[in-house]
């Protein structure tokens, strides 16, 4: 039995237009076709083929998993997982936000992010086959040759062939200046690769006839360390400019890794054994040019706990409405039952609560990111494309670490609702505290994330994300000083804002005396990010629920939620705020001998 999935459409909308105006926003850096009809038919059709086609097969990856072929070094994927790709390339989904001319639809890439939400929530096994391919076709289109392009990206672009990244080996993951993989130069500007990557997601797989892997690399005569690296596309088969394909390439998966979620996804080793390959871009410049699919990942990765914590939070909900165990302290609610359902309970509505909290604040978040991707590619002014670019660069470490990190709280307080029916299988719920538990870790960790935040994105880049952000909490809070339907969240916002300002100068001051000091707030400050901004989100999703035309049920939802979120989950901004006070000192002045003292 698997837990269920139905996608939150009117969240969704209320998310792209009351709140973000994204009706109105899109047609305006250039998405004239975008209207609200359009919008919501693919949102209808995504919803379809989210419930009734991927979310009844989540259950069936799990407990099959991925076998591999050891003579052949094929992947077989779980059972109905190919159909699904199948129907999922007949509907153009691969290509919904790619540039017409490569064969894509050219929808924004918010519509994107709402049709990944959906994907995710219903299957997340199954989004990680195509989700790179995204990642692969940004690098392209940026990067590559013309031909390439033509040869790779297009039928990347259509779903005919899927994509990878590969840049992880087995003795460096964050580190990738000590990688080993080599690249010879063969004829006609081809490439000889050589070399183990470790932990490549749809590494090898069933669903298409050929994988493009993105691979970084060194060059005979490249520079040590990271300055030395260079980025490669190399075929499952091989394929020569004209684009025909020929024989299989010498990379295969060696092995699958056994992992504790996401069963219905390969993970890989992969075996690059004098592949055939090209050049991507500028030698030596990869680790600049895998950024481009990297922070197109990450956010994606964000998406990934957003959808986990969708669906963890519906069925937490329905369960907490049925399940009948013991009375009200303030006497039974239902008189005719035996027991009242468990959601009277104070405890209960905590956990629901501050999922329903998480989830609808960073829904908001998560797609603000993708509206200012869309601005900075298509609007007008070129100061404007300058400041939304400066958001993604700042937000993209916070999307990703927070939407993950609240991902796995809120699968474990769904799990907490069910009690014992939670650990156990039947219900599905375990099974998404398992899936949640890698999306922390790839594509960067929290930890990672921080340090990006921290030392690029706040003292490299002076904070011009943060100071975008900073004026439109400012312009909100100048606006809104009157709002009596807000309460005391306007004052209780602009103080978090004054204090979040703060912090980020004493980082710096502290950081000029001690480089630790950037490692050791680094933590606390990402996490005060987060919910800093998940204070202005919900102060203005408070408002534009008010003024919209939405039931008064739905106003209340949103007001009463927002006031939650105000009172119990904003307050922890002030243990994150201590210890980023606190400094380095009780985290590096132990020994590391003394750690088992």
């Amino acid at each position: 039995m698997s837990s269920s999935y139905k996608a939150p459409l009117r969240e969704m909308r209320f998310a792209l237009n009351d709140v973000l105006g994204a009706d109105t926003a899109l047609p305006a850096i250039g998405h004239d076709e975008v209207g609200p009809e359009l919008v919501d038919a693919v949102l209808e059709e995504a919803a379809r083929f989210a419930e009734s086609v991927l979310a009844p097969l989540n259950e069936v990856g799990d407990r099959e998993g991925c076998s591999l072929d050891t003579a052949t070094g094929e992947v077989k994927t779980p059972t109905g997982f190919r159909q699904a790709y199948a129907q999922y390339v007949e509907g153009g989904w691969p290509g919904l936000t790619a540039p017409a001319e490569f064969g894509g639809q050219g929808l924004p890439q918010l519509i994107g992010f709402v049709q990944k939400e959906m994907i995710d929530s219903a299957n997340l096994a199954w989004g990680n086959f195509p989700l790179l391919g995204h990642g692969a076709s940004e690098a392209l289109r940026f990067h590559g040759e013309d031909w390439q392009r033509e040869v790779f990206l297009k039928r990347l672009v259509s779903g005919e062939w899927t994509g990878t990244m590969c840049l992880t080996e087995p003795h460096c993951g964050t580190d990738l200046g000590l990688l080993k993989t080599r690249a010879e130069p063969a004829a006609d500007g081809r490439y000889s690769i050589t070399g183990t990557k470790i932990f490549i997601t749809a590494g090898d797989h069933d669903l298409a006839p050929n994988i493009v892997h993105l691979v970084l690399a060194r060059l005979p005569d490249a520079p040590a360390g990271s300055k030395g690296i260079s980025l490669f596309v190399v075929p499952k088969f091989k394929v020569d400019r004209e684009g025909t394909v020929g024989r299989r390439n010498p990379v295969a998966c060696g092995s699958l890794e056994h992992k504790m979620g996401i069963h219905g996804s390969a993970t890989c080793v992969m075996n690059f054994d004098g592949a055939e390959g090209y050049l991507v871009g500028q030698p030596n410049k990869g680790m600049s040019h895998m950024f481009t699919m990297m922070n197109a990942a990450r956010l994606a990765v964000g998406l990934q706990g957003l959808g986990l914590s969708e669906r963890a939070l519906q069925n937490a909900l329905a369960y907490s409405r049925e399940r009948l165990q013991s009375r009200s302290l303030s006497g039974p609610k239902l008189a005719d039952k035996p027991a009242d359902p468990i959601i009277v309970h104070p405890d209960v509505r905590r956990m629901l609560l501050t999922c329903k909290a998480l989830v609808e604040g960073g829904r908001v978040m998560a797609y603000h990111a993708g509206l200012m991707v869309d601005t900075a590619e298509g609007a007008g002014d070129p100061a404007e494309r300058e400041r939304a670019h400066a958001l993604v660069e700042f937000m993209t470490p916070i999307v990703k670490a927070c939407l993950t990190e609240w991902g796995i709280e809120c699968t474990y307080n769904a799990l907490q609702c069910f009690g014992g029916h939670g650990y156990i299988a039947e219900h599905g719920i375990e099974q998404l505290a398992r899936d949640a538990r890698i999306t922390t870790l790839y594509e960067g960790t929290t930890g990672i994330q921080a340090l990006d935040l921290v030392g690029r994105k706040v003292l490299k880049l002076e904070g011009a994300g943060l100071k975008a952000l900073g004026a439109m909490i400012r312009r909100f809070c100048e606006e809104n000083a009157g709002n009596e339907a807000l309460g005391g969240m306007v004052a209780t916002l602009a103080k978090t804002a004054a204090e979040w300002e703060e912090l980020t100068v004493a980082i710096a001051k502290s950081a000029a005396r001690n480089p630790e000091e950037v490692g050791a707030a680094s933590y606390d400050y990402l996490m005060y990010s987060g919910y800093a901004t998940l204070a202005y989100w919900w102060a203005r999703m408070a408002a534009a629920a008010e003024s919209s035309t939405q039931p008064a049920g739905f106003k209340a939802g949103k007001r009463e939620t927002a006031r939650f979120y105000f009172e119990r989950i904003l307050p922890r901004t002030r243990a994150h705020a201590a210890a980023i006070r606190s400094g380095a000192g009780s985290l590096m002045d132990l020994d590391a001998e003394h750690f088992d003292a």
